[in-house]
Parts: C-alpha cells; sequence; structure tokens
C-alpha cells in the first residue's frame, strides 16, 4: 500500500494525513501504483483532507479492478514532477504491453513551445531530460541492456563527454552527416547492424532535425522490434510536424506515409504542446489517462475539455480554446 520511505520523507502532521486519505479511500481497492505529489502551499487536499499551511496533498492512483481504471494526474508543477509523471505513465503502459512509446514535453519551461529556444539548446535540454527520465525509469539490471538512439554520431560523441559521462546506458546513432544531408540524404546505417542480441529497451531521442531520422526509426521498429519483446520509446520526437502535414508529401512521399503505416501504432504516454494566444493553453496526457485540453486562469491550470483519444492539433486551436 503506502511505502514507508514516502512516509518517513514528509511532515508527521502530513503524513497523518496522507495515512487517513489512503485508508478512508483508497484501501478497498487493488491498487498497482500510488503517486505522492506535494507542493508547497495553502489548501485543502481532496476528500477534505486539511494539510498544514505551505503543503498541498495530492495522491495520484492508478488503479485496475473489473476492467475499470482509476487516473487523476495534474498539469506538473515543475520538470521533477513531469519526469515522476513521465516514468509512472511509461511503466503503466509497459504493463498493458504497449510496444512503441511517444513523450513529447517541451525544453524551454512547461510553458514554452518548439522554437522558444535555440535549436542546439533545446536538442542539449533534450538530452539532459532523457538521461534523468532514463535514471529513473531503466532499473539498474537494465542499464546495459537499455539503447539509447541520437540523431548523429557526432552527438554521441558529445553525449560520452557531457550529460552521458560514466553513464553505464549504451549510446548509438541513427544517420552519419554527409555533403548531401541538406537535400535530405544522409549515410544510411543499416538498423539490424546497430542492434545488439542482449538489447531490450530503444530510446531515440528527438529524431526531427534530418528528415531522414524518423525513417529510420520506423525501419529500426520493423526489423528489431516488431513481434520481439522489445520495446522503443521515441522521445521528443516532434511527430506533430508529421502528423500536421508539415512536410509536402509531394517532396517527402515516405514521411508523409508515416502518418497512415506507423504513427497509429504508438502510444502517446506523456505529451504537453503548448498553444500561445490570448486564448491559449496546452493540450495534456499522460497515459492511461485521457487528453485534456487546459488553460492557466489566476496561476492554477483548469480543465476545459477531455477525450479519449488524440484531437489534432488543428482542432484544439480552431475550436476547443476558442470556445472554452
Amino acid at each position: 500500500m503506502a511505502s514507508a520511505g514516502i512516509r518517513a520523507s514528509l511532515p508527521p502532521t502530513l503524513t497523518h494525513a496522507y495515512h487517513q486519505k489512503l485508508q478512508s479511500n483508497y484501501q478497498p481497492w487493488k491498487a498497482t501504483r500510488f503517486y505522492l505529489a506535494c507542493r508547497k502551499q495553502s489548501s485543502v487536499g481532496a476528500s477534505g483532507v486539511k494539510v498544514p499551511k505551505m503543503y498541498s496533498l495530492s495522491l495520484q492512483a492508478f488503479s485496475r479492478e473489473g476492467g475499470s481504471v482509476v487516473h487523476d494526474v495534474q498539469f506538473p508543477a515543475d520538470y521533477t514532477e513531469l519526469l515522476k509523471q513521465a516514468t509512472v505513465a511509461t511503466e503503466l503502459a509497459l504493463k498493458d504491453d504497449k510496444q512503441l512509446l511517444e513523450i513529447e514535453i517541451p525544453t524551454a519551461g512547461l510553458a514554452s513551445v518548439p522554437g522558444d529556444a535555440e535549436g542546439g539548446i533545446e536538442m542539449t535540454e533534450s538530452m539532459q531530460l532523457i538521461h534523468e527520465y532514463c535514471k529513473r525509469f531503466v532499473p539498474s539490471e537494465k542499464v546495459t541492456k537499455t539503447r539509447i538512439f541520437l540523431p548523429e554520431a557526432n552527438e554521441v560523441v558529445f553525449a560520452k563527454k557531457t550529460v552521458f559521462q560514466g553513464s553505464l546506458f549504451k549510446l548509438d546513432y541513427l544517420t552519419k552527416p554527409s555533403l548531401f544531408e541538406d537535400f535530405g540524404f544522409g549515410s544510411k546505417i543499416k538498423m539490424a547492424d546497430r542492434v545488439k542480441p542482449e538489447d531490450q529497451i530503444f530510446l531515440v531521442a528527438y529524431p526531427y532535425f534530418n528528415v531522414n531520422e524518423m525513417l529510420v526509426v520506423e525501419e529500426l521498429y520493423e526489423e528489431a522490434v516488431r513481434n520481439t519483446e522489445r520495446k522503443l520509446i521515441i522521445f521528443n520526437g516532434e511527430l506533430d510536424r508529421i502528423r500536421t502535414g508539415y512536410y509536402p508529401p509531394f517532396f517527402y512521399p515516405k514521411l508523409a506515409k508515416l502518418s497512415k503505416t506507423f504513427l497509429p501504432k504508438l502510444e502517446s504516454v506523456y505529451y504537453i504542446h503548448n498553444f500561445k494566444g490570448q486564448r491559449g493553453g496546452t493540450l495534456f496526457r499522460c497515459y492511461p489517462g485521457p487528453w485534456k485540453v487546459l488553460r492557466k486562469v489566476n496561476g492554477k491550470y483548469v480543465t476545459l475539455h477531455t477525450q479519449v483519444s488524440m484531437p489534432t492539433l488543428k482542432e484544439v486551436a480552431l475550436d476547443i480554446l476558442p470556445s472554452a
């Protein structure tokens, strides 16, 4: 039920409230996981449990009984909470036998959009977030069985000298730069040659700068993941570029085809997309919960709309947000 380690880290009065809340609300359930978030603010917790000043208790339950799922995750307060949520969401998806996962989060701040920071800085921030995510998600016995694919070979060299210095994670690459890179060509690396028999988890880091990178990711899935027990996670792949037709099908037919052949197989386990403007908002999803459209009002996120399937960005921007 409750983790002694978690209880020990809380103030005594908060620990008592936490314990009472578990017994009064969750004891009858066969819960698979409890996630406790403790924020510094003065409020009353759910179910009327009063929390001491400067603390707010938020217990997020993931439960399966009779086929139903109880899931309530609030928008993260910071990147530490985001990584905790993303880790739990990933674990739950893998327990549900999901094999192809997507994680998409902003890197220049929780309210940022792609392009708010310079491209190289965004990629470096993604690399740091990936490192922290992997340290939380991957158990120690699987560290050496986890292969992280960076977009290019030179980024592997950079990662080994900086963010992943001394790490036991296997670092690899999708493509090698060439003189024809600007024209959409690269030195193709056969993915079957990059994979080792002991590999169990593949994580692909931000494969969006070169148009060929996502084609290589699909190849990795087809050659080394599909019909196996392996898992593939795409982290900050900016897959919405493909979903929204950013790449004209006439010039990029193979890439455009992925929206029908490859992307439908993905499970978006953790996703944040911000919309700026006077009537802006956020599209948020934490597996196995629904898709939510949020808006920040007086410093707090409120839910404007929920649905089971992912809405298109166009629907959110032109229909849901303006009418809320």
